[in-house]
């Protein structure tokens, strides 16, 4: 049966809609976990920690659900990758989850009992909630640019190498910090646009200056580490872009300063970094001058500009190996097949603005600034 779309630009329609719910999860949960990252620093007594916890606490269930389409796109659009890395990466998958389940429970029950000691333990689970998944994947996003430690057999099996202590390279944890910075950023800007003037949003705009100078520094670091530090990977022949999906049939080699070639060979793609860049600056120009908004829109700016960086920079690798780069999964070697993609981008085209034009509405109707009147008075506040 002939398709509309070829499989090769089904296979690059469906890396850059990985991009966009990747992206989509960071942009909107992101601020989630950034703002619960700062409630025990911004926050001083319960009335000021209700506050902050409210002003997630209308959209954080919906923002989650970016992070259940962007696994499940991924299951569906590269089976290799998610079989590989979800098994591979099983005990960091592990603490995430654990870690974004302390957010729900904390949200519940953090109110069910006045005692002091309670509502404590609650809100530094919250925190725990924020910080810890923020910090584990920017470590997974830094171990994927180093190549994770995996093999595929003659039959496609594969063989996972590695442990979870052996995840933390001193160049992982730089992208993890990165990442807690980045997202602790993008919710101080949230929490500076959702909150009534006074101390706790006079604090959110402090360590989000803070924050975004160290998004500034930690991105220029990592690029620096990625230039002189011999990162990348490269393809050892000419793929066929529209041929089966079998990871043996296309080599990839190490090569030491490869994920800067894609830059170099598409000048375009340099927008990425440069707004990656900027963002942060913006948002400490929008924190510093109390334009709230500005210092939201430059902290999605970062956030934008950082994925897109790292993503452009890959392609057309999605998970290389480190130990057997011959192994490495890509775009063009482990994606589904041409009819499941193309069945899948139809579901995508039909839902996908439903999607958004909910998440819009949604979005217009909550807004506003969360007061303190407002958390002390109104029984459905958290």
């Amino acid at each position: 049966m002939a398709l509309p779309l070829d499989y090769e630009t089904l296979r690059l329609i469906w890396w850059a809609l990985i991009g966009v719910l990747l992206i989509g999860f960071a942009l909107t949960d992101g601020f989630d976990l950034g703002a619960m990252a700062l409630l025990p620093f911004v926050a001083r007594n319960d009335l000021e920690r209700r506050m902050v916890i409210n002003t997630v606490s209308a959209t954080w269930e919906g923002n989650q659900v970016w992070f259940i389409l962007g696994g499940g796109a991924i299951f569906a659009a590269w089976p290799y990758v998610y079989a590989v890395s979800f098994s591979g990466f099983y005990l960091a998958m592990f603490l995430v989850l654990a870690a974004l389940i302390l957010r729900p429970v904390g949200f519940k029950y953090r109110s069910k009992h006045a005692d002091p000691a309670w509502r404590a333990r609650w809100d530094w689970a919250l925190f725990t909630g924020g910080l810890v998944p923020a910090l584990v994947f920017g470590v997974a996003v830094g171990n994927v640019l180093l190549g994770a430690p995996f093999r595929l057999d003659g039959d496609l099996r594969a063989f996972y190498e590695g442990t979870l202590l052996g995840l933390f390279t001193p160049f992982s944890l730089l992208a993890g910090l990165l990442s807690v910075a980045m997202l602790v950023l993008h919710g101080a800007g949230w929490l500076a646009m959702k909150l009534e003037p006074g101390p706790v949003q006079h604090r959110a705009r402090h360590y989000g200056s803070a924050a975004a100078v160290a998004t500034f520094l930690l991105f220029a670091a990592g690029g620096a580490f990625v230039a002189w530090g011999g990162l990348g990977f490269r393809m050892a022949e000419v793929v066929d872009t529209a041929g089966p999906s079998n990871p043996h049939l296309a080599r990839a080699v190490a090569a030491p300063g490869a994920w800067l070639g894609n830059f170099a060979a598409h000048h375009w793609m340099i927008a990425a970094p440069i707004i990656g860049l900027f963002g942060p600056f913006v948002a400490l120009a929008g924190l510093r001058t109390r334009r709230d908004l500005v210092a939201f829109a430059g902290s999605a700016l970062a956030v934008l500009g950082v994925i897109a960086t790292v993503g452009l920079a890959m392609f057309p690798f999605i998970l290389p190996s480190a130990i057997d780069p011959a192994s490495s999964l890509t775009v063009w070697n482990a994606s589904s097949s041409h009819l499941t993609l193309f069945i899948m981008l139809v579901v995508v085209v039909v839902f996908l603005p439903i999607v958004l034009a909910y998440t819009t509405w949604a979005y217009r109707v909550m807004f506003g600034r969360i007061t303190g009147d407002e958390v002390r008075l109104n029984p459905d506040m958290y």
